[in-house]
């Protein structure tokens, strides 16, 4: 059977760490047909549309979507693509990995973020030229599909027990409200253990200790949010990946963004992306070949060799040979 990959490289340092990614699932033993589409700030210059129709389509269509990075038009670009997959969750894992410097090197969680509504779904106005306006948006639908995800991502036949609920309903007290009640409920029904925490106390918490935690459910903006943060326990942005999940396919791309500062140098830490991938082989049943490539990165991140931003001084290629190499 062949996997139809649409490969969206996009702006910045995304042209450099996807290719990489797209090396690492060609080694491997599965028949994929990779097909490489624009978005971006460049796509955008050139024909006056950060996201062409046709790389709509192709996301739309495929069995799954490897993005990169955009820059200015990131969200002309990235939440058009998420709709494209119909993702309904965005799983963000933060974890510590052995010869990284870390903050907490005791840190793993993984953020379940829901990933149709509240901030970012586009309901903003500028009214007058000194007053804008935003309305977020709620609903029971989406939060249950989210609650329903999180209760089989952390349920029984997990390697979790339960999950926390990150919220601010102290304060919005109808739409947080609403998303935790909905949650809670579900996860009840199911007979799955939650706890619940404030947005604010769990951004001092995890830096206290990050092993109070294990999986977050959370809102949108604040699942963004979090999970940056926890990048900082870590080692930083070029260690997240994330898998955007739909009903029929799904997104997957590293957390960081463009990195002007040093695209087209050749240093980029491909491990995100490469990461991105491996969840990308999950999602498509390939199990064994996935955790193949966790491991090959995980070796790579301990042994080196390793890009600047992680101490080291090789490139993306030399880094992405590294773990082609351990396969």
């Amino acid at each position: 059977m062949t996997h139809e990959i649409a490969v969206i490289p996009g702006d910045g340092i995304g042209q450099e760490v996807t290719p990489a990614a797209v090396e690492v699932l060609e080694a491997l033993d599965i028949d994929f047909s990779f097909t490489e589409s624009e978005a971006g700030d460049a796509v955008e210059e050139a024909t006056g549309e950060a996201l062409p129709d046709e790389t709509y389509e192709l996301a739309a269509t495929a069995d799954a979507t490897l993005f990169g990075a955009a820059g200015e038009t990131a969200a002309d670009v990235i939440i058009p693509l998420r709709e494209a997959v119909g993702s309904f969750v965005n799983i963000r894992p933060a974890k510590a990995y052995p010869g990284i410097d870390a903050v907490r090197p005791e840190t793993d969680l993984v953020f379940l973020r829901e990933n149709t509504e509240g901030v970012y779904s586009g309901h903003e106005d500028r009214l007058t030229e000194d007053v804008a306006t935003l309305t977020r948006v709620t609903t029971q639908s989406a939060s249950e599909q989210l609650a329903e995800f999180a209760c089989e991502y952390a349920g029984p036949e997990s390697e979790h027990d339960g999950f926390t609920i990150a919220h601010k309903a102290n304060v919005m007290r109808e739409t947080d409200g609403l998303f935790r009640d909905t949650v809670a409920e579900v996860a009840a029904e199911n007979g799955i253990d939650t706890d619940e925490v404030l947005i604010d106390a769990f951004a001092t918490k995890v830096c206290l200790d990050p092993t109070q935690f294990d999986v977050i459910v959370c809102p949108n903006l604040a699942g963004d949010v979090l999970s940056d943060l926890a990048a900082g326990l870590v080692g930083g942005l070029g260690l997240l990946p994330s898998a955007n999940i739909g009903p029929d396919r799904g997104l997957f791309e590293p957390v960081h963004g463009t990195a002007p500062d040093i695209a087209g140098e050749g240093i980029a830490n491909p491990a995100a992306t490469i990461m991105s991938a491996a969840m990308l082989l999950e999602y498509l049943d390939y199990d064994e070949e996935a955790a193949a490539v966790h491991a090959a990165v995980e070796e790579t991140l301990a042994d080196g060799p390793r890009t600047p931003d992680l101490g080291g001084d090789s490139s993306t290629a030399d880094v992405t040979a590294a773990v082609i190499e351990r396969l």
